[in-house]
């Protein structure tokens, strides 16, 4: 199945949302190789207007859930991991450790990160909610800066 790509000029920066007729397969900070969409499915075109119409909710405080049809592309355990992430609630933090707990192996943190890390779908599968042990950040696909950003707009409107 064909995936494409379309810009948003997000509040926080350019952000390139992936979508197949399946739904949406990704959100990156920086350009993918995907085809550039031209408005010629109208089933694509609405996975889009429906994911910029959300964030932009999101971005202004208004939305602390995302309801998309999602298509994530990736291992059995990310995709478990990713559904974790998906609990983790608006305004909240877990550490990678939390989230081994949670998938019963106290001791798959490192696995856990590098789920996260390739988590495709940033912000609406929220990997930014997730932080170390000890509550310094981490790492993030878009930047510690865009993470920083993330929190603070979910702190703000919690």
């Amino acid at each position: 199945m064909n995936s494409f790509e379309v810009l948003y000029n997000s509040k926080i920066g350019p952000i390139y949302l992936v979508a197949s007729g399946a739904g949406l397969q990704g959100l990156y900070f920086k350009k993918t190789n995907h085809s550039v969409f031209r408005n010629d499915n109208k089933c694509i075109s609405e996975i889009f207007d429906e994911a910029v119409k959300q964030l932009e909710e999101y971005f202004d405080g208004r939305r602390k859930n995302f309801d998309l049809c999602l298509d994530p592309q990736g291992t059995d355990f990310q995709k478990k991991v990713w559904h974790h992430l998906q609990k983790i609630p608006y305004g909240k933090t877990l550490s990678y450790k939390d989230i081994a707990s949670k998938l019963n192996d106290k001791n798959a943190s490192r696995a856990v990160g590098t789920a996260n890390g390739k988590n495709p779908i940033c912000i609406i599968i929220p990997c930014h909610r997730v932080i170390n042990s000890n509550g310094e950040l981490g790492g993030y696909s878009g930047g510690l800066d865009i993470k920083k950003k993330l929190l603070e707009i979910e702190s703000l409107n919690h």
